[in-house]
């Protein structure tokens, strides 16, 4: 029994024969190894063509933005992961990678769907500043937390998100996205009644938009990103292992409460 509707029954990824391997229409062999970086052979396998150099640039740009971010809860569950099982490798990988969600690393595809709503309303003849303004109203309303804005750590300024804004503008790459969000500042300090940073996913998702990158895949960047990070951590961690440690402190943090 099929489960939903089927696509066709094709694949434009990669195909390979006894003496051959063709990915995106190309020879790995001839075409790709030796000639393209794996940044841009990356954005060749996810939207089927070759980066222009200013997507190269960012996409590199965006992708150390966010691959490291010091003993992060990911890098922290990969860590302990690897000191469970030392040969378990990719298990501690993956072990880190699930924790990229809403809260953590998933919030610059937030990002990248509330600033597309946001252009799509200018775009139907919307005022940008009073689209923003009534977007990061309904938010604080409901008492939700607007994507890009806010850090634990970062404030009153996240370092990352001007060097990325400040690039975007010397490369002449800012566009509607990347307007938007700078628009959004202000909207959200009104909103909140006091300014907040904005961190590191708002600039990744807009120039990302403003570069054409596929929206649905915005998160593709810091999980790929991070997967190098929580790499340079494992690799440590087989040399200085840390892992028990934390588990240790955290465990020594916590008190048991009985409940009657």
């Amino acid at each position: 029994m099929m489960i939903g509707k089927a696509g066709e029954p094709v694949t434009s990824i990669c195909t390979a024969d006894a003496s051959s391997i063709e990915v995106r229409g190309r020879d790995l062999c001839n075409d790709l190894m030796g000639q393209k970086s794996f940044t841009a052979f990356f954005f060749l396998l996810v939207t089927g063509h070759d980066p222009d150099p200013e997507q190269l640039f960012f996409l590199d740009t965006l992708l150390i933005a966010i691959a490291e971010h010091g003993l992060t809860p990911t890098a922290q569950a990969a860590r302990m992961t690897l000191a469970a099982d030392p040969n378990s490798l990719q298990g501690a990988v993956a072990a880190g990678i699930l924790g990229c969600g809403t809260v953590v690393l998933g919030t610059a595809q937030l990002c990248g769907d509330m600033l597309s709503e946001a252009r799509e309303q200018v775009e139907k003849g919307g005022d940008p500043d009073a689209v923003v303004r009534s977007i990061a109203t309904e938010v604080r309303a409901r008492g939700g937390k607007i994507p890009g804005f806010g850090h634990p750590i970062h404030h009153p300024v996240d370092p990352r998100s001007e060097r990325i804004l400040a690039l975007a503008d010397e490369r002449g790459v800012s566009g509607i996205h990347v307007d938007l969000l700078r628009r959004l500042r202000p909207a959200v300090a009104e909103a909140w009644g006091k300014p907040m940073p904005l961190n590191v996913s708002g600039p990744i998702a807009a120039v990302l938009l403003d570069l054409k990158f596929p929206p649905a895949m915005i998160k593709a960047i810091p999980l790929l990103a991070r997967t190098a990070g929580l790499l340079g951590h494992l690799a440590e961690e087989q040399e200085r292992p840390i892992g028990f440690l934390m588990a240790h402190h955290a465990e020594k943090a916590i008190s048991y409460k009985r409940e009657d």
